[in-house]
């Protein structure tokens, strides 16, 4: 009998352990649907999209992919181009003008340069139908370089000789273990020149401009953004309320829909172990006097250079245009 009384309180602990967890799990998939909604309820407001383009600008797909994505979003009315930038390399630039561009086709865009937005970034202020700028904001700098190294007097120095063999004498070059040939300068100076081209004809396109007076804007230059008005590479002197009220009254935005920023998810299989190679490959070059500025990091350097730095930022050879 007490078998029987023992085994009766058990079954009732029991029962009372799986009612209370299943009280919690219900209660937990109620929360769930109640967090839902009330955050669809938010996400399914209409509102203005801020993409900040900030640093130096690489090949960048989760910031090509978000692009996508906000010409696929009912909800966002209007987009607003943040840019804070010295611009980057010419197939970035390239590819984050053309996402613009086609973004562009389905969302208003407006670009609005803050403290700096130059070269590259230029380039892709360029894709908006209107640019605003802060008065004392710099921007231009239209042109495109290759900077390289040059170390072969320093291996002399230290007995040090690099030994090659390639397939053609213009292989590898430029090469900072020896002088560089004329040949190789000549090379180097077509690609610049062909570069210099496309980034010249998005300014007498988008700017509706004269190519003599793109030209003679286009020598490498910064403007403030009263300078960039007066010379017309901007549209408007003024701050993000400006661009936002530039989407209302000319694409019709709803007025007082809020600004929403959006950043691209970044993910990395090593993220530790590839700050120690880049903290590593920076002391080993500071060591050999080739410290490389901030604003030119190593790796992903997918094209020529289209951006601006203070002179005197970095030593070694460059072809400018």
């Amino acid at each position: 009998m007490a078998l029987e009384v023992d085994a009766m309180i058990d079954r009732r602990r029991l029962s009372r352990r799986v009612s209370l967890w299943r009280a919690i799990a219900i209660l937990t998939v109620i929360g769930a649907i109640v967090v839902a909604a009330l955050t669809q309820i938010d996400l399914g407001r209409q509102h203005i999209a801020r993409l900040n383009v900030e640093g130096t600008i690489l090949t960048d797909r989760p910031l090509l992919k978000l692009i996508e994505q906000l010409g696929e979003d009912d909800d966002v009315a209007g987009v607003l181009v943040s840019i804070n930038s010295p611009g980057g390399t010419s197939v970035g630039g390239e590819l984050l003008y053309d996402a613009l561009r086609k973004l562009d086709a389905t969302k208003p865009v407006v670009a609005h340069i803050t403290t700096l937005g130059a070269s590259a970034a230029y380039m892709t202020a360029l894709a908006s139908d209107h640019i605003v700028a802060q008065r004392t904001s710099l921007t231009g700098s239209i042109g495109v370089l290759i900077q390289f190294g040059q170390i072969s007097a320093l291996l002399d120095r230290l007995g040090i000789s690099v030994q090659k063999v390639d397939s053609g004498p213009l292989k590898a070059e430029p090469n900072p273990f020896e002088p560089t040939d004329p040949a190789a300068v000549a090379a180097l100076q077509s690609l610049v020149d062909d570069t210099f081209a496309y980034f010249l004809g998005l300014v007498v396109e988008r700017r509706d401009m004269e190519e003599a007076k793109a030209r003679r804007l286009a020598d490498g230059r910064i403007f403030t953004g009263a300078q960039a008005l007066a010379d017309g590479l901007i549209d408007e002197v003024g701050g993000e309320d400006a661009a936002v009220a530039w989407l209302v009254r000319e694409r019709k935005v709803p007025a007082d829909l809020p600004l929403r920023t959006y950043k691209p998810s970044r993910e990395s299989d090593f993220p530790f172990a590839t700050e120690i190679a880049a903290t590593m490959t920076d002391r080993v070059l500071a060591a050999l006097g080739l410290a490389i500025p901030p604003q030119f990091p190593m790796g992903s350097v997918d094209g020529l250079w289209s951006i601006w730095h203070a002179s005197g930022a970095s030593s070694g050879r460059a072809l400018k245009k």
